[in-house]
């Protein structure tokens, strides 16, 4: 039947008949125990549906049946078979002053099935859209009608977090989204794709695919030419100053933190390198050096004598705390066994006793070394690092020598060096004067192929540096090596 029956204007001995659109007031409707769905509903569930029918009304009426008494008598009151989320999402409407509690709820009464069959066919017989389906959906409202992430979200009842993640997948290539409704992308592939809105490069990467086809091994390729938000540069720079200065950070909305991507690497580099030479100066103005630098790395080529400093001796009472320190440092020592382990606190009193001895013995470095030599100030992977001691050779104090035993020393050695050195090695200086940058980069690149095969050749050697960056990384902070492994 298809005319509404109004039980509000009834007795409880009126039921309407089987098929019935019934109008039953929200508080007459009871949850019924013949409903196959015995696990709660969760909040999250109730919260959509409660969203959902406050902005499009309830669009599937329950589905309900007369409540009898012992006597066999009708109650008055309905027992919801079908739809039970959808009454709790009213009456949680109702808590809320949304609606009354007494508002006339649009029902299709059922008295011909068996309310437990039926309650599982409505819960087993249905077909959910397909994923790609929902997100391209969630894309097209954001741009045919203009509503924000937050609009969305509140008229079905989600996070806009969610919704902005599903517009992202919505936004990927439809050459993408059609290997995944074809199941030749996983989901996760999918999101690895979505870090970067350009298509091109989408579909570049997808096509570039061989046998590694990891959500990571895509990230890194859709990445390749960005800094990640973990990277060393990144972290010391910071995203503030980093967006201060005009850059861009792409967030990556399918990771739990939140982080992304620098997109301007030169940028970060000069960014890192100020701040760096800034610390340096610093230090340089403090301790009285007579240059300083700031580095992005340790800089191996640096061509400078290391001087280091010595060891200043310590006075009768420094003496006297140096003794006390070693003798509990010993004592703690010998207090264990060969076999036996330390216990935690024993563990720290040494680190505290370590840390107390080196402060203990305090290092100079020579006045003159100071006033001709330098510092660098490096970005390593723990933090700023300060390497001090560096003289260069045209800061180096000149011998006193005789003028004219210094011209002969100088003609007898350019004829000896002229004479004993090989051949090409001007011709090898030159050289490497004229290599471009771009051409050491390549050489560098097919030397770290050569070396990434030469190490697949050999899995005993392959397996002992994985195994010793791992251990680098777990247990000394700030430890680097050469392979490209992280422990996550």
């Amino acid at each position: 039947m298809t005319a509404a029956f109004d039980t509000t204007r009834t007795t409880e001995a009126a039921v309407p008949e089987h098929g019935t659109v019934a109008f039953i007031p929200l508080n007459r409707l009871k949850k019924s125990p013949r409903n196959a769905r015995k696990t709660p509903h969760s909040a999250a569930d109730i919260e959509a549906l409660a969203a959902s029918t406050r902005e499009k009304g309830l669009l599937q009426p329950p589905v309900v049946e007369p409540e009898l008494g012992p006597d066999g008598q009708p109650t008055g009151d309905y027992l919801v078979t079908i739809g039970e989320g959808r009454r709790l999402s009213q009456l949680l409407r109702a808590k809320r002053k949304e609606i009354k509690k007494t508002e006339p709820i649009r029902c299709v009464v059922d008295t011909a099935h068996d309310a437990f069959e039926i309650s599982l066919d409505e819960n087993v017989t249905r077909f959910a859209m397909h994923p790609a389906d929902q997100f391209e959906a969630f894309r097209d409202l954001a741009d045919s009608k203009g509503w924000s992430a937050e609009e969305i979200a509140a008229r079905f009842g989600v996070s806009p977090s969610l919704v902005r993640r599903r517009m992202r997948l919505g936004a990927v290539s439809p050459t993408l989204m059609a290997a995944y409704r074809a199941e030749d992308l996983t989901l996760d592939q999918l999101m690895a794709f979505a870090v970067s809105e350009d298509h091109a490069r989408q579909e570049q990467v997808y096509a570039d695919l061989s046998y590694n086809r990891s959500p990571v091994f895509i990230r890194r390729m859709m990445t390749e030419h960005e800094v990640e938000a973990s990277d060393r540069r990144a972290r010391y720079v910071g995203v503030e100053a980093y967006e201060a200065a005009g850059g861009r950070v792409r967030r990556d909305l399918f990771s739990e933190d939140g982080q992304g991507w620098f997109e301007d690497a030169a940028l970060l580099d000069r960014l890192a390198l100020d701040k760096l030479a800034a610390e340096a100066e610093a230090v340089r103005i403090a301790e009285g050096w007579l240059w300083a630098e700031g580095r992005l790395d340790y800089p191996y080529d640096h061509g400078c004598r290391r001087v280091y400093p010595r060891v200043v001796e310590p006075d009768a009472g420094t003496q006297a705390r140096l003794d006390a320190l070693a003798k509990e440092y010993d004592a703690i020592v010998a207090s264990c066994g060969e076999d036996e382990v330390l216990t935690e606190a024993q563990d720290d009193r040494l680190t505290v006793l370590d840390a107390e001895l080196a402060a203990a013995r305090p290092e100079r470095y020579d006045p003159e070394a100071v006033a001709r030599g330098g510092l660098f100030v490096i970005l390593a992977q723990e933090g700023v690092r300060i390497e001090r001691g560096f003289v260069r050779p045209e800061d180096e104090a000149e011998p006193e020598t005789d003028p004219d035993a210094a011209a002969d020393a100088e003609g007898a050695g350019d004829a000896a060096t002229e004479a004993d050195a090989p051949e090409d090695q001007s011709d090898r200086t030159e050289t490497r004067k004229t290599l471009s940058e771009r051409l050491v980069a390549d050489l560098t690149a097919h030397r770290t192929a050569a070396l990434r095969d030469a190490l697949a050749e050999q899995p005993q050697v392959a397996l002992l540096a994985a195994l010793h960056a791992l251990t680098v990384q777990t247990f000394y902070r700030g430890a680097e090596t050469c392979l490209d492994l992280r422990v996550s």
